[in-house]
């Protein structure tokens, strides 16, 4: 049995069981349940804080678990490998300081560096020859420097706004691009594959949706380059043999206006339906 580890609070944990339940798991019904056995997928499902997920699943107590890139770099030399990118819970980590104290990275040898994430970011400093004093905190980061015991913070970055309302401004490189990742264990579990395939295939429902559509036969080669579809478009007779019927595969980004050059072209009839799984 598989037994995977899930976030049980924080953006990471609503996402993930939506994930999931889309492809075909048991989820729980009560937020306090700690522990869900799906018999029928042959999968055992703990619910975790977070920041732990990736200790249970270095150590080998867990085949696999959902947590944030992030969080599997804080851990000190982990075992857990990152197996696949999710594609939420995206974030940037950068170091802030008031305007004008530092400028470069190598600013920061000697000064005090306060952060939610100081595993991570004492390795990157060690990576760059950069020999911080890293001060550990559990949040609110970006007032460390306003009350004195830090100098220079390295915290999460989406608008910057929070960092511009306590005083600070972004400088250096991006420490990590993150995202939710699926990791595992030193080792292959059974049953990783199967819920790697699921887990891709909930990804490619998000990300696409089926076009049909209606058009004269002699434009199916103009068509295909406006829509090409993940291989080629299916092409089917109707029963006027100057028209056949379109099915083509595309991004649901952008598939408004793609209908717009299809019709502009000579298409009719054209319908967009949703996917709810997939396996490619």
């Amino acid at each position: 049995m598989l037994r995977i580890a899930v976030p049980n609070k924080g953006s990471l944990s609503e996402t993930a069981a939506e994930m999931l339940a889309e492809a075909g798991y048991a989820g729980r019904r009560d937020t306090k349940t700690l522990h869900v056995i799906d018999a029928e997928n042959d999968v055992e499902f703990f619910f975790l804080r977070p920041r732990d997920i990736a200790t249970y699943v270095a150590s080998g107590a867990l085949d696999v678990g959902i947590t944030g890139r992030d969080l599997l770099r804080d851990v000190r030399r982990p075992a857990a490998r990152e197996i696949e990118q999710l594609g939420f819970a995206r974030s940037t980590f950068r170091f802030a300081a008031p305007p004008g104290r530092f400028h470069a990275l190598e600013d920061l040898n000697g000064v005090r560096v306060a952060s939610a994430y100081p595993g991570l970011v004492d390795d990157y400093l060690r990576e760059h020859g950069v020999e911080a004093e890293l001060v550990p905190l559990d949040g609110a980061v970006e007032s460390a420097v306003r009350l004195g015991v830090a100098d220079a913070i390295a915290d999460v970055v989406e608008t910057g706004t929070t960092l511009r309302q306590a005083g600070l401004e972004i400088f250096g490189p991006v420490i990590i691009e993150s995202e939710a990742v699926l990791i595992s264990r030193p080792g292959d579990a059974d049953g990783t594959e199967t819920l790697l395939r699921r887990l891709r295939g909930v990804m490619v429902a998000h990300r696409f949706v089926l076009l049909d559509y209606d058009l004269p036969a002699d434009l199916v080669e103009e068509a295909a380059a406006i829509a090409p579809g993940r291989e080629s478009p299916t092409v089917s007779p109707l029963r006027d043999p100057a028209w056949v019927a379109v099915r083509v595969m595309i991004p649901r980004r952008g598939m408004n206006q793609v209908m717009d050059q299809l019709y502009a072209l000579g298409a009719r009839a054209i319908l967009v339906t949703a996917i709810h799984a997939a396996r490619l």
